[in-house]
């Protein structure tokens, strides 16, 4: 199977809502992100854009338990945003799945190997976020180099309000609700110990990778990766993340046909 038949298979079963088998094995990790790459572009074609990137695999003990030394990452396109306080309706997808974040806002390009301060000095804004992810592999079960070709389960995200970049990020709390009963609380911390290091991972691979032109541009949209374990939706559900100090995202779950 050739790598635009993988994209071409799985964005079909976005399409249609349609779980797929998991791929054989035999493609690295370099021709997953071509995957990636092929996927997204068939989006692009239908009038979609790249407004920035997904972290994945941001807890040491996710790496472990996948048996990898680095983070993967998605691109995420402006068609995946959901406005904050709106209802999804769970009939877009085939089983999601949500997890709670920090979003950066860039308020200047951003690539390659940059320390932490240098990439804070980049952003313009931080907000509380939640990223709706819906692998299209049955039974959510799958590969490294599987969840890289689907864009790391990407499927749509919810921003709050925007806060400043001053704001010390390093050990937040934070409490990811379902219908205003807490379901998960964490801190920012859990985010490889600081949520910049994410988006300097970010950094590194957009450049290493040859992606989004080789950096992540001004206006770039960086989630920086799951702080808890994910929430299975249903319908009627109500799900919020409030991040101290920068404040409350939400959205409420539907079940329309």
């Amino acid at each position: 199977m050739t790598g635009i038949d993988r994209a071409m298979l799985l964005e079909q079963a976005r399409l249609d809502r349609q779980a797929i088998p998991q791929f054989d094995p035999g493609i690295d990790i370099d021709e997953a992100y071509r995957v990636q790459t092929r996927l997204v572009e068939q989006r692009l074609a239908g009038g979609d854009r790249v407004i920035g990137m997904k972290m994945g695999f941001t807890s040491r003990a996710k790496m472990v338990q996948m048996g990898v030394s680095d983070m993967i990452w998605g691109r995420l396109t402006r068609d995946m945003q959901v406005d904050d306080g709106d209802r999804v309706d769970v009939s877009r997808f085939i089983h999601p799945r949500a997890e709670p974040e920090i979003a950066f806002l860039l308020r200047k390009p951003l690539a390659g190997r940059v320390t932490a301060i240098e990439a804070l000095d980049a952003v313009a804004a931080v907000a509380p976020a939640i990223e709706i992810i819906d692998s299209r592999f049955r039974s959510f079960r799958f590969s490294l180099t599987d969840v890289v070709a689907d864009n790391c389960s990407s499927a749509a995200f919810v921003i709050g309000p925007w806060a400043p970049p001053s704001i010390d990020l390093s050990n937040l709390g934070m409490i990811f609700s379902v219908d205003g009963r807490p379901s998960h609380c964490a801190s920012s911390a859990a985010l490889l110990g600081h949520p910049a290091r994410s988006l300097v991972a970010a950094a590194r691979l957009v450049e290493s990778h040859g992606a989004l032109g080789g950096e992540l541009a001004a206006g770039s949209v960086v989630l920086a990766g799951a702080a808890t374990a994910a929430v299975a939706l249903v319908p009627g559900q109500d799900i919020s993340l409030e991040v101290e100090r920068l404040g409350m995202v939400s959205f409420s779950v539907g079940g329309g046909a």
